[in-house]
C-alpha cells in the first residue's frame, strides 16, 4: 500500500516538545474526530479517540498508544551576548548536534545553530572527548536586548529539519514518534468494525518518563493494549548481526521485550499469528536499553493489560534525524488493523 507522505510530513515537522504538545494535539483532534465515535482529552493533555465495536461482545476494551511528543530542549539562561543555554528534554545524542539549526518557540518562532567550541582552539584532549549537551548553546545571530524581546526562560526548542524522501525511505527530525501517530491516525481511517472498543490514545510526555501513557491508561483500565513507537534499526556499516535489532524493509517489528516490558506472550504469539494469517511481513524486537508507552499501557490499569507493541524500524533513532521504510510504515498499519479486527477470536486463556 501507498503511504500519504503530505500528511506525515506535516505531523512530523509540527513542534511538540514534551509537556508542550498543545500543537501536534490540536492537529490529531482535527484529524480524528471524523474518524471516531468520541474524543476527550484528559487532564494530563493526552487525546482519547474511541472507535466503537459494532459487535455484541464482552465489552472489552483495547488501548493503543502512540505519543505525540519529541524531543526538545528548554530555554535556562540568556547570556550577556545572547546566547541561549537550554537543558534537553528527552535523551539525545550529542555528537550530532554541533552546527545543527534548531527553532526556538518564544514570542516568535526562532531560527538558531547549535554552537560550541571551534575545533581549531581545542586542546588535543578536548578534540578525543565526547562532547556533552552542555558544551552547546544557541546562537541566534542577535544581542541580548534582541533576544529577549522574544525568548524566555522555559520556551521549548525543537529541531528544525523538513520531510523529505530518500529512496524508499522517509527522512525527518521526529520520526519517533510522529511516525507511530500517523500509523494510528492511517489505522482509524480503515477500521471499520474493530473486535473490541478500541481506545486510540495520543499520549504526552512519553520521552521524559511515560508520563501520559500512564495516565491514560489508569483512565481507560483497558483489557488488551497495543504500544506504537520506533526501535532502533542498527542495521549500518559496522553492526555485527546480533547488534541490529531490527533493519529496515524488512517489515513491522513485533516487540518481544524492552528495558521497560517484557510483553505478554500471549500478545506476542497473537500478533505473530496475525501478521503470518495476512501475510503480513514482520520481525521479531528485542531491545535491551530503552523503554516505550508499552509499560504503562501494560501495568497502569487496575487490572493490568495483556499488552505488547508493534514498532517501527528506524535509524538514526534521538539525532537530528531519522529515517524509516515507506514498506515498513505501511506494513505496521496493516498489522495494527488486522490486530483490531480479529482480537476477539483468539484464546486469550492459554
Amino acid at each position: 500500500m501507498e503511504i500519504n507522505i503530505p500528511l506525515l510530513k506535516q505531523v512530523c515537522e509540527i513542534p511538540g516538545a514534551p509537556g508542550y504538545e498543545k500543537k501536534i494535539r490540536d492537529l490529531v483532534v482535527q484529524l480524528v474526530r471524523p474518524l471516531v465515535d468520541e474524543v476527550k482529552t484528559d487532564n494530563l493533555g493526552n487525546v482519547i479517540a474511541v472507535k466503537k465495536s459494532k459487535k455484541i461482545l464482552d465489552g472489552k476494551k483495547i488501548m493503543v498508544a502512540a505519543h505525540m511528543d519529541e524531543i526538545g530542549f528548554i530555554v535556562t539562561h540568556i547570556d550577556d551576548k545572547g546566547f541561549v543555554r537550554f537543558h534537553t528534554l528527552g535523551g539525545f545524542d550529542p555528537k550530532t548536534l554541533t552546527a545543527q539549526r534548531v527553532i526556538i518557540h518564544g514570542k516568535k518562532d526562532l531560527v538558531g545553530v547549535m554552537g560550541s567550541k571551534p575545533v581549531h582552539v581545542m586542546t588535543a584532549e578536548e578534540k578525543n572527548k565526547l562532547p556533552q549537551t552542555t558544551d552547546f548553546f544557541i546562537d541566534l545571530g542577535m544581542s541580548k536586548e534582541e533576544v529577549e524581546k522574544y525568548v524566555s526562560v522555559g520556551n521549548t526548542i525543537t529541531r528544525e529539519r523538513e520531510l523529505i524522501e530518500m529512496g524508499n525511505c522517509v527522512n525527518c527530525k521526529s520520526i519517533d514518534n510522529r511516525v507511530a501517530v500517523f500509523i494510528l491516525i492511517e489505522t482509524l481511517k480503515i477500521l471499520d468494525n474493530p473486535a473490541y472498543d478500541v481506545y486510540a490514545t495520543f499520549t504526552v510526555q512519553e520521552e521524559v518518563g511515560l508520563r501520559g501513557a500512564n495516565v491514560a491508561a489508569h483512565g481507560i483500565n483497558p483489557d488488551f493494549g497495543i504500544a506504537l513507537d520506533t526501535t532502533v534499526a542498527y542495521d549500518v556499516p559496522g553492526a555485527q548481526p546480533h547488534e541490529k535489532i531490527t533493519e529496515l524493509g524488512k517489515g513491522a517489528a513485533i516487540k518481544i521485550m524492552d528495558a521497560s516490558t517484557i510483553c505478554d506472550y500471549r500478545m506476542v504469539a497473537y500478533m505473530k499469528q496475525t501478521a503470518e494469517k495476512h501475510k503480513i511481513k514482520w520481525q521479531p524486537e528485542i531491545l535491551t536499553a530503552g523503554g516505550t508507552d508499552t509499560a504503562g499501557v501494560q501495568r497502569m490499569g487496575k487490572q493490568g493489560a495483556i499488552a505488547g507493541a508493534i514498532s517501527i524500524p528506524t535509524r538514526h533513532l534521538h539525532q537530528v534525524i531519522e529515517m524509516a521504510h515507506k514498506e515498513d510504515i505501511a506494513d505496521c498499519i496493516l498489522l495494527l488493523k488486522a490486530c483490531l479486527d480479529d482480537m476477539a477470536g483468539y484464546n486469550w486463556g492459554h
